[in-house]
């Protein structure tokens, strides 16, 4: 199976990335922002940036999986953001992908291929100080619905909706034992993401067991998107 992993070096992504090695017969393509000092010989890598996309290396003719990673946590009062801000936010997550599906849509076509993109617990939640954050992830998921519709039954494309996880991209909202145990309370579960968790489901949705599924934004959020406990 031939697998790209587009910003696969941290977080979630890494984790991902950890799982599919271990399967036989993967190959692995990834990008990233930064050369990772050590590459598992089953992994391609690319330095790949979403604000400014370059040309892909040489890729299959046949594209199994396409996962896009690209993120970042932009929080301010919207009095505060610019419109150079939201545009910066929408070129990351959802431009970026836009690109890459478009150049690959004939190798993912051919490989009957599932795609996963990521959205976030915040496009479906209002949540002060995320109205950047929100804009970009609720495109992600108009695109993901629109895309399934439009590529069934040739290609399968869902979304996955995580809360505040444990990656590097949170860590300043993370960065003490009080902020950890704060963030975790907001959750019904009292519990922040696991990123390996996270992973398990977007491996989940390469897979042919999820074959039946395709258009979702499954949310994986600690209850935070449906709940209210007390």
């Amino acid at each position: 199976m031939n697998y790209l992993i587009v910003g696969g070096t941290h977080g979630i992504g890494e984790s991902l990335v950890r799982r599919l090695i271990v399967e036989e017969k993967s190959q692995i393509w990834m990008t990233g922002r930064e050369q990772p000092t050590e590459v598992d010989p089953k992994i391609k890598f690319q330095k790949w940036e979403a604000l400014s996309p370059t040309s892909l290396m040489e890729l299959p003719d046949l594209i199994h999986g396409l996962v896009y990673f690209p993120g970042n946590l932009r929080l301010a009062p919207f009095h505060r953001l610019t419109e150079a801000n939201f545009l910066e936010d929408l070129q990351i997550h959802l431009f970026g992908a836009i690109t890459l599906l478009q150049q690959l849509l004939p190798a993912l076509k051919a490989g009957k291929g599932s795609v996963v993109l990521m959205s976030s617990v915040a496009a479906g939640v209002g949540m002060s100080f995320h109205s950047s954050i929100a804009v970009s992830k609720g495109a992600v998921e108009g695109l993901v619905r629109s895309l399934a519709a439009e590529w069934a039954p040739h290609l399968r494309v869902n979304a996955v909706a995580p809360s505040l996880t444990d990656t590097p991209l949170a860590q300043s909202l993370l960065s003490t034992p009080e902020k950890r145990e704060a963030m975790a309370k907001r959750h019904p579960v009292q519990k922040i993401g696991n990123p390996d968790h996270l992973a398990s489901l977007v491996h989940w949705l390469l897979s042919p067991e999820s074959e039946f599924v395709t258009g979702q934004v499954i949310s994986m959020d600690g209850g935070l998107s449906r709940l209210k406990v007390g």
